[in-house]
């Protein structure tokens, strides 16, 4: 089977090649600007899709990386879509034991801080087959030698150690291009290391319209070229001084206890200088755990730190302690109603993926009349 010569020629290969340089940041970075200011002023334009793997329970990264940004979007008016990725499981593993417990477990996490159904829509992949589908056109706009480029393909392939990776992993960008494009989502929150996947998705949009979005003398594209919403994310460390994991057990979970929490906590790795300051690149443990403070109190840090003194690593870890389990008091509150409530969380999730449903189809449908694939 040959390779159409447009899919390696085209300036769409260029821009994948170039996605994470300097310049390309750059203008990541000043579009994403423009798009925070017409948010304060229009929100209602925007589309935005984003979600998670549940692998695993939703911790502090995640909130203060992605969650608390989802629940401000969605208060000033942005049109929200948020995914539960499970077929993403299956990509890099062979078994999905415990995939429903931990889908329930995500969404009641996402009510809990302050997602709303009535106004976000939160579905699960495995439910909206007209989504998937829209992989086989797309897979026919891209080469494999750029999905090997992908980092997360990559990085995927480095780990294996030579295990040849499923197909399912090698497409992995192609699926994610699919869960953002079915609703014609415009703006997508990622982190500057996840730019690549954003323009392999423009990529995929931008080739499709070349290809068949004008078929028939139609003059507006099928797919729009969604931009990427970056924000500061706060670099929050694991309890062991590590990158935050849930593989590692390093975090503080959003469903924990305060005695949990308060356990965790103490065990948190510090330094050997009793004076307590806020110095991320020389004493990043301690800087941790005070910039954890900080975001639980709306305090600053250098200040939490003057605070404490030479209190040291204990008068440190219990106002970390009370910081975090007084912040997380009303959604622990939440989350306990939800968890008493199981039809309620299956009600919501049904009426996510009724709502992602109508959208696939319709998307779908727009799709096969472009490829002029509508049979009767």
């Amino acid at each position: 089977m040959t390779v159409p010569t447009e899919l390696v020629q085209d300036d769409s290969s260029e821009a994948l090649a170039d996605s994470t340089s300097d310049a390309s940041l750059a203008r990541s970075l000043a579009r994403s600007l423009e798009i925070e200011k017409q948010l304060e002023t229009d929100p209602g334009r925007f589309r935005m899709l984003t979600g998670d793997r549940p692998t695993g329970h939703l911790h502090l990264g995640h909130y203060f990386g992605s969650l608390r940004n989802r629940v401000a979007l969605q208060d000033k008016g942005v049109d929200t879509f948020v995914l539960i990725a499970d077929y993403q499981v299956i990509t890099d593993r062979d078994s999905v034991d415990s995939i429903q417990e931990r889908v329930y477990s995500l969404l009641t996490d996402y009510l809990s801080i302050g997602l709303d159904p009535a106004r976000t829509t939160i579905f699960a992949h495995s439910a909206v087959p007209a989504l998937n589908q829209l992989m086989l056109p797309f897979l026919s706009l891209v080469t494999d030698s750029e999905l090997r480029r992908n980092p997360t393909v990559k990085a995927e392939q480095d780990a294996t150690g030579g295990r040849p990776m499923s197909g399912l992993m090698l497409t992995y960008p192609v699926h994610q291009a699919a869960d953002i494009l079915f609703c014609k989502a415009n703006v997508v929150p990622v982190g500057k290391d996840q730019l690549p996947h954003l323009e392999q998705t423009r990529v995929v949009a931008r080739r499709f319209d070349e290809r068949y979005g004008r078929a028939g003398d139609q003059a507006a594209p099928v797919f729009p070229q969604p931009d990427a919403l970056l924000s500061e994310v706060p670099n929050l460390l694991g309890t062991d001084g590590t990158k935050m994991s849930k593989s590692r057990g390093n975090t503080v979970e959003l469903r924990m206890s305060a005695d949990e929490t308060a356990k965790v906590l103490k065990k948190a790795v510090t330094d050997s200088d009793r004076r307590i300051t806020y110095d991320p690149a020389n004493r990043p443990e301690v800087s941790n755990l005070v910039l954890l403070a900080s975001l639980t109190t709306g305090r600053d840090p250098h200040q939490i730190a003057e605070e404490i003194g030479d209190g040291g690593s204990g008068t440190l870890k219990k106002l970390v302690t009370e910081s975090v389990n007084d912040y997380l008091a009303p959604v622990r509150a939440r989350r306990i109603e939800l968890e008493a409530d199981p039809a309620e969380l299956r009600r919501v999730l049904a009426e996510g993926n009724a709502r992602a449903n109508e959208v696939a189809e319709a998307t779908l449908g727009e799709v096969r009349e472009a490829m002029q694939m509508v049979y009767g």
